[in-house]
């Protein structure tokens, strides 16, 4: 099922038309299905490759940004990351650019494959502080690094109140949306962000989390790549487990104006997922409705 309205169907029979024009030595390899996400679709080619293609035109900056910076960001960071080694182009068979990156051996994080978890907070934390703390590069805070994760909480207000509405019609039986309006609210009136800017991932959710023998290995998906202030970077935390939330916050001894803006970020990140996948992601939407379910817990 299609994800967005304006989406481009993909399906085996594309990408291998994509390989035979533009990488015949890849087009023999096996092909399989390889996770959903919301802004790629994505197959394993043979055992070494991952082909990712954007689900829309306006994903397409994702792939051109990871194909720019992560060769040069990957020296700097403490984790194995996604490495490209195709950059395709536009063609009768798909009319967007694509990408083939390295396939990362790993399993993606979750309760059968984690069993501490305060152990892989930390290793978030190495990963985060080694991203925040990482040359710019000559990178601004402008085009395709704009990222609204990277600003303020304001100028999403309408959009992300919007969503909590949606919220109470669709989930208010089970969630107290009361309460995470007025988290919401409050954190609008806290003081801006303030200090450099840094590079964030900008979606460090478990399912770009890769985990050997329960241990951080890999950190994927970069499309969210983004310049700014970190506040959101720390919102995917609270799809963890508290001991992983406490070891990462402690780690980076984060301050509490700044946890209220990340705790800010995602429950409106997840509101909004609610929202707009609930007819077509119902896997995603129970994830978004999680994440509600730990603010809740940790707001008391």
């Amino acid at each position: 099922m299609a994800l967005h309205q304006d989406e481009i169907p993909v399906d085996e029979q594309v990408v291998r038309a994509l390989l035979a024009d533009q990488r015949p030595e890849w087009a023999a390899l096996p092909l399989t299905p390889a996770g959903a996400g919301t802004d790629n679709t994505m197959y394993r080619l043979g055992a070494d490759l991952l082909v990712r293609l954007p689900r829309t035109a306006e994903k397409a900056g994702a792939l051109r940004k990871e194909q720019l910076w992560l060769p040069r960001l990957a020296p700097l960071l403490p984790y194995r990351v996604p490495e490209p080694v195709y950059a395709g182009v536009p063609a009768d068979a798909f009319p967007l650019p694509w990408s083939v990156q390295r396939w990362i051996p790993g399993d993606e994080v979750r309760p059968g494959t984690v069993g501490d978890w305060a152990a892989l907070g930390a290793d978030l934390a190495v990963f985060v502080r080694h991203l925040h703390a990482a040359d710019l590069l000559g990178a601004t805070r402008a085009g395709d690094l704009s990222g609204y994760r990277g600003g303020a909480l304001r100028p999403c207000d309408t959009w992300i109140s919007a969503a909590l509405d949606d919220c109470r019609s669709r989930i208010g039986d089970e969630t107290d949306v009361d309460t995470l309006v007025r988290l919401w609210r409050d954190a609008l009136d806290l003081p801006e962000p303030a200090g450099p800017h840094v590079w964030l991932h900008g979606d460090l959710k478990p399912t770009n989390l890769l985990v050997h023998d329960g241990r951080l290995r890999a950190v994927i998906d970069f499309g969210g790549l983004t310049v700014g202030h970190p506040d959101a970077e720390h919102a995917p935390i609270w799809d963890l487990p508290p001991p992983a939330r406490h070891a990462y916050r402690e780690a980076l001894g984060v301050d509490d104006v700044t946890w209220a803006r990340a705790r800010a970020w995602a429950l409106g990140v997840a509101a909004s997922g609610v929202s707009y996948y609930w007819d077509t992601f119902p896997a995603f939407v129970a994830e978004c409705r999680n994440r509600l379910r730990e603010i809740l817990a940790d707001a008391g």
